[in-house]
């Protein structure tokens, strides 16, 4: 009797499982939904439907969409139509037993840019050669190494493009290039090389004149050297102004600079003399002061006889002797000298001494 219970038993069990096992329900079935706006971009747009499900959808003349027989899940809608943006770019929505509604979007139309590009040639005069941009809107680039150049992200216009670089001249000067709806090329330049001229001279003797500096300012800046006959020459030189001015450690020159005018023609012989700059000292001595308390002397000098004395040494000399090194040619000078005790100090002006610098 035990062993038909245990069989009767099994055999319930097998009758509830067979239920268990049957077909279940078919899932609810709901929709997504919502409205791009405004119209203009949200008609036609595509509508991409990812997640728990994959679908596309185009939105209607009112920018409205739905996507429809979706079961319960989590899903991505994503929008898209050429020329336009949209706000956000996408949207989540969970469906849980019902329709989901207000999936919006707002459409922003895209403001298409074009370009203006061309190149210089030859080469030797568009590579890095400086483009301007002017008119409804500006901006500047550098050719590239083949003397290409482009303007990129410009909107619908009127402009004039403008290369330019040192040494170079171009034709045309300018070009004038319009964009309306598509991007502009072909607008090429020719490159010719500037006429350039030079300035040249001599610094005499070549003492003074080997090896000297000599400094171009005005229209261009450049330094030289000269070589052992003491020439220079500056090259390259646009029409202009310029002023040359030689420079050599221990010279003076005659003149001191001279003014240089270029007008389509070389510029030679600008001249200078170069003199050797004497260099003068006064030495100085006197007697010992008498008083015994003295601790040194000061030293003062004029260039006027009898006043306007200025001391020119910076602590007391305790020497009977000095030596001012610092005296300029052609002037006279008048000295002084004071006895200074352990007070500081001092006596009044000795003599006067007079030295006359040639």
């Amino acid at each position: 009797m035990l062993l038909g219970a245990a069989a009767f038993s099994w055999g319930c069990a097998g009758f509830v499982a067979g239920q268990n096992q049957g077909t279940p329900p078919p899932p609810g079935s709901y929709t997504i939904s919502g409205t791009i706006s405004p119209s203009a971009g949200g008609n036609g747009a595509t509508v991409t439907l990812s997640g728990a499900g994959s679908a596309t959808t185009t939105a209607n003349s009112s920018g409205a969409y739905s996507f429809t027989g979706l079961a319960n899940g989590t899903y991505t809608v994503t929008p898209g139509r050429s020329g336009y943006t949209f706000s956000p770019a996408n949207h989540t929505a969970t469906v849980n037993g019902a329709d989901v509604t207000g999936i919006n979007f707002t459409a922003t139309a895209q403001t298409n840019t074009y370009s203006i590009s061309g190149t210089i040639s030859p080469t030797a005069g568009g590579s890095g050669a400086t483009v301007t941009l002017s008119g409804a809107a500006t901006a500047t680039t550098t050719a590239n190494s083949s003397g290409a150049y482009m303007f990129s992200g410009l909107a619908n216009g009127s402009y004039a493009v403008t290369p330019s670089k040192s040494g170079y001249t171009y034709s045309p000067t300018s070009q004038n290039a319009t964009v309306n709806g598509a991007n502009v090329t072909g607008i090429n330049f020719t490159a010719t090389a500037s006429a350039t001229y030079s300035i040249s001279g001599t610094i005499t003797p070549t003492a003074g004149g080997s090896g000297a500096s000599v400094a171009l300012t005005g229209a261009a800046a450049a330094n030289t050297t000269t070589n052992s006959s003491g020439n220079y020459t500056f090259s390259g030189l646009a029409n202009g102004s310029y002023t040359v001015t030689p420079s050599n450690s221990g010279y003076t020159f005659t003149p001191v600079n001279q003014s240089v005018t270029i007008s389509s023609a070389n510029k030679t012989a600008v001249n200078f003399t170069a003199t050797v700059t004497s260099s003068h000292t006064v030495a100085l001595s006197w007697i010992a002061s008498v008083t015994t308390t003295v601790t040194g002397y000061n030293v003062y000098r004029s260039t006027t006889n009898g006043s306007g004395y200025v001391k020119i040494n910076s602590t007391p000399v305790a020497l009977l002797n000095y030596t001012d090194s610092t005296v300029a040619n052609a002037i006279t000078y008048y000295y002084v000298t004071t006895a200074v005790d352990s007070n500081g100090l001092e006596s009044s002006f000795s003599n006067q001494a007079t030295a006359v610098i040639p």
